[in-house]
């Protein structure tokens, strides 16, 4: 039962909401503070929260601990706007938000707010002051960065000392960077003049001040809506991270990213502290095609072509975004953290992402005289306006007919970094592996459980089969995975689970319950939670599949389980299914492809920099001295070196389009360019290979089936 038939069928609770119409209808936007806007605002908000949320939770004093801290973590990451004294005056605030959320009351905000003015328009002296200052590069001094062990300035001298730090760990970077730029044009033409360190600092400097300078006229820009939002969006994501207000414009600039076709670099990004993160990469798109971008690196500074890069450090994620993206054609070039704690510069060419870069492709590759099918899946589509006429379940089933008609043996469906997407497409790919029965269990609170069947009988493809998951794979993808392994019917390879999301969300316009000419902005809240088959959640712990192999990302924080208030793992009944039993020798072929894993020496290399990059990634320590400040770079940078034979790797195997696809290569220059990068990263992925060892080994019996009860 969707909020909607909840809130019809609950018609008493509404008139709350008819009462406070009549007061909507008052409205001025406008950059001013408006009490009366904001706190109808929050009602609204509040009782679609209460009403319709999955797991609503208690607006109590823990609820009221929760925002207190988050608001002003998310205000000031750093900790150098506001002072000890300030924190101390919020205090008396901290048991009463639940009280003055409940009463539509904003003191807490207006405080924190109004002070969070004030304190960065004084701040502005301070980083004035130490770039004026002579700035020492023998400094034997660390900066620990870690947000979590700052402390809120005491004193005026100690907020000194706090942007000082701040301020010399950016001139640092810079002076890093322009060093770093003329090393390049002197070993790459041996005709230029270098220039003198001197000007390499008084470069240096008037970038790092020319950077906060735009930090600071960005800021001007905001206005009390865009941090109203801030606050609310805090409220809502104490529910579970999914749950996010989206404000008029942000939600204008979500729509048009979900469009399915934008200029930019083809990459989602996301906020953590004063940094921009990535964390998606969409599938064949430019960063993607690039190679050199990941997920989990850091973005630094911006840079359009040639000109001076940008520090983006410390902006908002969608002032961040605008200078990212760009017309076709262009280059930005960006300054990354990259995961293994390395700097690097790295350009890429901006192109129209289009939303064919998600669609269904496969592969045919040949095996020791044995034809293998893979067929890759960046997204579970669906055309919901009728427009593009392509929906991934369809598209698959075309895929694996042309697969069969050229005779494969085994097919291998990649999902790795498919992020889900449709619910009924996800039921009708599974249900093109197996029989009719049931896919996945859905519930909405306080409801029993809904199973959800592939209602067609019969299995379209028989034959040995393989999934390939990673810590990526989200939603829809660890439905279909766990689907499959539940009837037993492919082996799972991966990572040791996917990412654990197993709740579905849908947007609310809070204009629906509150009649106004104006937009008052969306709610993009959970209400459902997906169950498998064997009545596991997928909800934090994913999918664990049947071979473990490493990852990158094996020890990094990138799953549900590592975000804030995610939503528990439960259990209910399993539904009635009949397993799959068609294969003579599952469990030895499983047991052969672990050990096999073990002793592998990609793999080895690729758990021995993954364990690296956990390491990398909780040093938060920067040294002030310049040269060991680049001795640390250059030691990160030697030790990725050594990682470098991963890269080595090559199959040896040649994979190729399909047959009804060669015609549309070649009359297709570009489509031509995105399949020859595609095979030769097929050729290079360990991953793919042992899929295919998998593949070869599995023995297909005749079909059979156990029952398996609640």
């Amino acid at each position: 039962m969707s909020i909607l038939n909840f809130m019809k069928r609950n018609y008493k609770y509404l008139i709350p909401i008819v009462l406070i119409a009549g007061v909507l209808l008052s409205f001025k936007f406008h950059n001013e503070p408006d009490p009366v806007k904001d706190r109808a605002i929050l009602e609204v908000l509040n009782y679609i929260l209460r009403e319709g949320h999955y797991q609503p939770k208690p607006i109590d004093d823990a609820f009221s601990k929760n925002i207190y801290k988050e608001f002003i973590k998310i205000l000031d990451p750093s900790k150098h706007y506001f002072y000890q004294s300030d924190i101390n005056d919020f205090q008396k605030y901290e048991n009463k938000i639940d009280d003055q959320i409940l009463n539509n009351d904003l003191t807490f905000f207006y405080t924190v707010y109004n002070k969070y003015i004030q304190r960065v328009e004084e701040s502005k002296a301070f980083q004035k002051e130490a770039l004026n200052e002579p700035i020492t590069l023998t400094e034997d001094k660390d900066y620990n960065f870690d947000e979590e062990k700052l402390s809120f300035s005491k004193n005026k001298k100690e907020m000194q000392e706090s942007w000082r730090l701040q301020m010399k760990m950016r001139y640092l970077g810079n002076l890093y960077d322009k060093e770093t730029t003329e090393t390049d044009l002197v070993k790459n033409d041996s005709t230029y003049v270098p220039k003198t360190f001197e000007t390499l600092q008084n470069e240096a400097l008037e970038a790092t001040k020319k950077n906060m300078n735009d930090l600071y006229d960005r800021l001007k820009e905001l206005n009390e809506d865009d941090y109203y939002a801030l606050f609310l969006n805090v409220l809502s994501a104490q529910f579970d991270p999914h749950t996010n207000y989206f404000d008029p414009k942000i939600k204008k600039s979500f729509d048009i990213s979900m469009s399915g076709k934008l200029e930019g670099i083809g990459a989602r990004l996301q906020k953590e502290g004063e940094y921009t993160k990535v964390f998606e990469l969409i599938s064949g798109g430019p960063a993607w095609r690039s190679g050199e971008l990941e997920v989990g690196d850091i973005i630094l500074k911006v840079a359009q072509g040639d000109e001076e890069p940008l520090d983006i450090v410390g902006m908002r994620l969608d002032d961040a975004i605008e200078f990212i993206k760009g017309k076709k054609g262009t280059t930005v070039k960006l300054t990354l953290k990259k995961v293994d704690g390395t700097i690097k510069v790295i350009p890429i060419v901006r192109d129209i992402v289009e939303i064919e870069e998600t669609f269904v492709k496969s592969s045919i590759v040949e095996k020791n005289g044995k034809k293998y099918g893979i067929i890759n899946l960046p997204k579970f589509y669906f055309d919901m306006d009728g427009k593009s006429f392509h929906n991934s379940a369809d598209d698959m089933e075309k895929e694996i007919k042309n697969l069969k008609k050229e005779g494969v043996s085994g097919i291998m469906l990649d999902l790795r970094d498919n992020g889900g997407g449709s619910l009924k497409t996800a039921i009708d790919i599974s249900g093109l592996f197996i029989d009719k029965g049931p896919v996945v269990q859905v519930k909405y609170r306080g409801e029993k459980p809904t199973i959800k069947d592939d209602e067609k009988s019969g299995i379209l493809w028989e034959g040995p089969l393989v999934v390939l998951v990673n810590e990526l794979s989200a939603s829809a993808s660890e439905i279909v995975a766990a689907a499959l392994q539940d009837y037993g019917r492919a082996v799972v390879v991966g990572s040791k689970q996917t990412y654990g999301k197993g709740t579905v969300q849908n947007f609310y316009e809070l204009n629906e319950y509150a009649k106004n000419k104006q937009d008052l902005g969306s709610l993009k809240m959970t209400i459902q939670k997906f169950y498998r088959i064997n009545g596991g959640s997928t909800q934090l712990n994913g999918v664990v599949p049947d071979v473990i192999v490493p990852t990158r990302y094996s020890y990094l924080k990138i799953g549900e389980r590592d975000e804030k208030f995610p939503l528990a793992w439960d259990k209910i009944a399993p539904a009635n299914y009949s397993k799959w039993n068609g294969y003579e020798n599952f469990d030895a072929v499983v047991n052969e492809s672990s050990l096999r894993v073990n002793d592998n020496e990609t793999f080895n290399l690729i758990n021995d920099n993954a364990k690296w990059l956990d390491e990398n990634q909780k040093d938060n320590l920067i040294s002030l001295n310049y040269n060991k400040y680049k001795e640390k770079i250059k030691t990160n940078e030697d030790k990725a070196k050594t990682f470098d034979k991963i890269k080595e790797f090559n199959s040896g195997l040649n994979f190729n389009s399909p047959e009804y696809e060669k015609t549309l290569v070649a009359n297709d220059t570009l489509l031509q360019k995105k399949r020859d990068d595609w095979h030769k990263e097929l050729s290079e992925d360990v991953y793919v290979d042992e899929g295919l060892r998998i593949l070869e080994s599995l023995k297909v019996k005749s079909v059979g089936s156990v029952a398996i009860k609640p």
